[in-house]
Parts: C-alpha cells; sequence; structure tokens
C-alpha cells in the first residue's frame, strides 16, 4: 500500500539527499502468544504480553518512503497509489509522537505498499533523527506493530505504567537464532471480515470472562514456557503451545457476547489435518494458529517442511491444474504423501478451499533502502519515482 504526508518543516536540504528521504522495507509478523485485548484504547496498551515471530522479507514485506522539505504546504499520505486522508486518529497520534521527539514541526510525505505502522514510524524517526527505543513510537499507531520493530521472535510487554511507558518490544532471540523453522500461510480467504480485529477485541473486553482469566492467570505461564521453548530450539512443545493459545484465542470468540465466528470450516479441516499428522509421525512435527480470521499459519521445521508441504497440497489442491502460484514463496519440493499416509491421515481433500500457500522463515526487522531508484516518491514529493 502507499502512504503519503506533506508539511513544512524546517527542513533545508535537498528533497532526495539522505538527510530529508528515507526508504525502508518492512516485514510481516506471526504471532505466538496473542495479545486478546486492550486494556487501554486510546495509548492502544495490550490486556497481556504476547509474542510473535517477524517474517522474512524474502517473501513478505511493505515498502516505505518518507520525504520532508519546507516546500511542503500540508502532510500527505498515499496508499497504495491512492491519497488517503491524514487525519486519522492512529495516524495522528504517530505523527505527533515523532515530531514531539524529534523537537521539530510539521511533517514530510510517506508512500507505502503494505498497510503496516511499524513503516511510518521507524521510517520517520529516521528521517527526524529520533533515536533509542523506537517500538514504543510504532505502537501510537498500531499496537501489533511495535513488534515488528525487530526480527526473529519479539516479545510485546505489556508494562504496569498507566501512560505505557513501559510497554514495549523486546527481541527474545534474533532471526538466524533458530533457522530451521518453517511457517507456512494458508490463505482460506481474502475477503473483508465480518466483525474487525479491533471490534472484536473490544467486544471480548467488555464481555468475555474467559478473557480476563486469560490474561490475567494463563498467559504468564504460557508465554515463560514459550519463551524457554524457543530458545531450547525445543519445536514440540514450541508447536503445543502455540496450538494451545490460538484454541484460546477462539474460545473467546465464541464465550464474547455476541459470540464471534473467524474460523469457518476449511479452517477446521486445516487443524484436523495438523493433528493427524502428528498422530501418525507419533510426535509433534507441525503446529498452526489463527488470527481473527481463517487463514492458518502452520509451522514446522526444515526436516518435515517438503513432507507437510506435500500433504497440506494433496488434502487442499489448487483451484485448477494450471494454477502456476499456488505455492509461494520460499523454494521447496513437495513430497506427495504415500498411499498408506493417506489411509492413516484419514480426511477427504478439500479442493478450491485454499488461494494459494505461502512458505517462508524468521526474518529481520526493518531495512533501509540505499538505492534512491527504489524510492516511491519522486522528487516533488509525489507518488512515483
Amino acid at each position: 500500500m502507499d502512504r503519503n504526508v506533506c508539511g513544512h518543516p524546517q527542513w533545508t536540504a535537498a528533497l532526495l539527499r539522505p538527510s530529508t528521504t528515507r526508504g525502508r522495507t518492512y516485514g510481516s509478523t506471526w504471532h505466538l502468544c496473542h495479545k486478546g485485548g486492550k486494556r487501554d484504547e486510546e495509548l492502544i496498551l495490550p490486556l497481556n504480553s504476547s509474542l510473535s515471530i517477524s517474517l522474512h522479507q524474502d517473501q513478505l514485506k511493505s515498502t516505505t518512503t518518507v520525504m520532508a522539505s519546507p516546500a511542503f504546504s500540508e502532510d500527505r499520505l498515499w496508499l497504495n497509489g491512492q491519497e488517503e486522508s491524514v487525519q486519522g486518529s492512529r495516524l495522528q497520534a504517530l505523527l505527533h509522537e515523532v515530531r514531539r521527539r524529534a523537537a521539530k514541526r510539521p511533517l514530510e510525505e510517506v508512500q507505502r505498499e503494505e498497510e503496516e505502522d511499524k513503516a511510518e514510524a521507524f521510517t520517520l524517526a529516521q528521517l527526524f533523527g529520533v533515536r533509542g527505543e523506537l517500538s514504543g513510537i510504532a505502537k501510537r499507531g498500531s499496537g501489533s506493530a511495535c513488534r515488528s520493530m525487530y526480527g526473529g521472535v519479539v516479545r510485546w510487554t505489556r508494562g504496569a505504567q498507566a501512560d505505557g511507558a513501559d510497554s514495549i518490544a523486546v527481541q527474545v532471540t534474533p532471526e538466524n537464532y533458530w533457522p530451521e523453522l518453517r511457517i507456512f500461510i494458508l490463505v482460506v480467504s481474502d475477503l473483508q471480515k465480518a466483525v474487525s480485529s479491533s471490534e472484536g477485541m473490544r467486544r471480548s473486553v467488555a464481555t468475555s470472562k474467559l478473557l480476563q482469566h486469560r490474561a490475567t492467570v494463563l498467559v504468564p505461564e504460557l508465554l515463560r514456557k514459550a519463551e524457554a521453548a524457543v530458545k531450547a530450539r525445543d519445536f514440540a512443545a514450541f508447536a503445543q503451545l502455540a496450538m494451545c493459545d490460538s484454541n484460546q484465542l477462539h474460545a473467546i470468540c465464541l464465550d464474547t457476547h455476541p459470540p464471534i465466528f473467524y474460523l469457518n470450516d476449511t479452517s477446521r479441516q486445516i487443524m484436523r489435518l495438523v493433528h493427524a499428522y502428528n498422530q501418525a509421525c507419533a510426535e509433534i512435527r507441525a503446529g498452526y494458529t489463527f488470527d481473527a480470521g481463517p487463514n492458518a499459519f502452520v509451522l514446522t521445521t526444515a526436516r518435515d517442511a517438503s513432507k507437510l508441504l506435500g500433504l497440506i497440497e494433496h488434502f487442499f489442491p489448487a483451484q485448477t491444474s494450471t494454477s502456476k502460484r499456488y505455492i509461494r514463496g520460499l523454494p521447496l519440493a513437495t513430497n506427495p504423501p504415500s498411499v498408506e499416509l493417506q489411509r492413516i491421515i484419514g480426511l477427504e481433500p478439500q479442493p478450491h478451499t485454499l488461494h494459494y500457500i505461502l512458505c517462508t522463515k524468521p526474518g529481520p526487522g526493518p531495512q533501509r533502502i540505499f538505492d534512491s531508484e527504489a524510492h516511491l516518491l519522486n522528487t516533488d514529493g509525489l507518488p512515483g519515482n
């Protein structure tokens, strides 16, 4: 997606010099331990700490370019080539925080290719010379975005202070700590959800007693065990905890009033496949998580990646035999399951139920673009370079 903001900062360098233009790429994240809801909507403070993995930018990334110039008379923003309003409360909170820390006034231009508030936070901070801990800035635009400020496995700490100053992201392990990890994203639906994630969390916080119990009693222990499993590279424990956390999240959705239904029949069939595969292996070699939607994140290791991918492709075949981009991302050979393994799994194939499968692995945090040809803004601060 593309964003762009303009202002009249007291900025005198030429538009395309490093002091006035910043480009960054950013990855997406996969949630191991979900935050579940917010304790403060305005400050975007979570009910509980959470854990995520930054996914590799070779498969999933957004690109952001930021500019500042005294020639700009207003803040402007482009998202995927379309100009958008800059009056949204979250964007304004993000811009305000960057300006406050930079002790400078009105702003810049931002264009991005994916809607991730971490993009603005990191790139604006670089542009205006803001140093130090940046996840607190990203949080003002999107709570989850603060976790994307680091690579590898990241914890977003709940914090205890009323102003949220101690609710920040902390890197647990770097992206190359567990290189064998693999994540398959099974895209079940690309339609807009009937209940947005933010609305679902607000409804759950207001009505679900299970959510409160989870946040105060279950999550602290789950988080401790999950971080220990990651540091020990204990895949079985890691996958088991991920699945338990995901199931708890969707149990809370059912405990919400009115109940929220994010998973569908395909989602549940994917869960059955993972459990059946683990039973066939006589140990946990795969896991799953679901965010607020039907799409699955299936995790495994390099040892099982080709075999598991072949199993997924068999039971969830492409919509047509000529689908060339059904499996995307990391290049992986698929090992078709044997007749015996198909019998053990015992599921009926579900054709035409997945849009595509994307294969990826843990990746780094934001990366600076040094090639000016890759910037998304031209010398006038408009889309198109």
